[in-house]
């Protein structure tokens, strides 16, 4: 059955209709842009680094834990912020074929993720709907995935509260949000963010590809550099680090990978810098935001990127 069924709706179903801010608004027409730009995330070496990564964030790289959390009755999956579906059909796979799936999104993208999903045979059903505006009745969801979407709503921990009422007992909440980062690497993205935020979606698209060639740069000279002392009040540690891990860390976020194109991987530098709402946060917040909402945190990967959590209501 699916899941708009199960849950008594339909596929017009409409929340009422809510104004958005002004960032949000941003962040509906972006997204729509860039999940269109399927070329820039399709790839086999870009879908399999995903896929381990996801697995290692939220199972410890042990895939029957997703089997566990899904073990018994057909389960309703709130996929909140699915995009094109990108991370929910590496990370549930085969799974979806076993429960129901519903995708919601702000933006344009979820036609994207129809076509994505049948192209692969998974049964699924979505809403373009803003994932503070659910039709979602409260206390029917088994399992809610949100996979780096969070910190691009206008308050994270007001839209993990709010998604968590749709959980049912005992349901589990897998989140991502990004982690602060060092000084000077806060304070050069947001002036980024803010020196293309009146451009139209593909100028600043073209404007981030030259930050994106210096991360090429820097990645291919594989170097490492010795950093001799911690430097607190800047946030840098001491230790060995490659060049380009350096600048990516502490100066500016220049994604690089050396199997990646350059349009891969400015598609992961656009995804960063475009969005006005691009909230960071520290591990004793996520936890504050957890505990406000009465989630209950069973594992909490902390990295340097970001923050992982898989939480049970209680």
């Amino acid at each position: 059955m699916p899941a708009l069924d199960r849950l008594g709706l339909t596929a017009a179903t409409a929340a009422p209709a809510a104004a958005h801010s002004d960032t949000q608004t941003q962040t509906k027409e972006i997204f729509g842009f860039k999940w269109a730009k399927r070329e820039t995330y399709e790839s086999d070496h870009v879908q399999d680094f995903a896929r381990q990564w996801l697995f290692e964030r939220y199972c410890n790289n042990d895939p029957q834990r997703l089997s566990d959390w899904l073990a018994g009755d057909r389960k309703i999956i709130l996929d909140a912020g699915c995009g094109s579906g990108y991370s929910a059909l590496l990370f549930f796979a085969d799974h979806l074929k076993q429960h129901d799936y519903l995708g919601v999104d702000i933006s344009s993208a979820v036609d994207v993720a129809k076509v994505r999903f049948a192209e692969r045979d998974y049964p699924a059903d979505f809403l373009q709907v803003s994932l503070l505006d659910l039709p979602v009745p409260d206390d029917s969801v088994d399992l809610i995935f949100s996979e780096g979407v969070l910190h691009h709503t206008d308050n994270t921990g007001d839209s993990i509260a709010y998604l968590a009422k749709k959980l049912r007992p005992g349901g589990r909440f897998l989140f991502y949000v990004y982690a602060k980062k060092a000084v000077i690497r806060e304070f050069t993205d947001d002036h980024i963010r803010a020196e293309i935020k009146a451009m139209p979606d593909e100028q600043a698209w073209e404007a981030l590809m030259a930050l994106t060639k210096l991360g090429k740069v820097l990645g291919d000279l594989k170097i490492e550099i010795d950093i001799p002392e911690a430097i607190p009040y800047l946030g840098i540690p001491k230790g060995k680090l490659d060049l380009q891990r350096f600048f990516y860390w502490n100066i500016c976020k220049l994604y690089y990978r050396p199997d990646y194109s350059l349009e891969e991987m400015n598609h992961i530098n656009f995804d960063w810098f475009r969005p006005l709402n691009c909230h960071r946060h520290t591990r004793a917040e996520v936890e504050g935001f957890c505990q406000a909402a009465g989630l209950i945190i069973e594992a909490l990967n902390e990295q340097e990127s970001g923050i992982t959590v898989v939480a049970r209501k209680g």
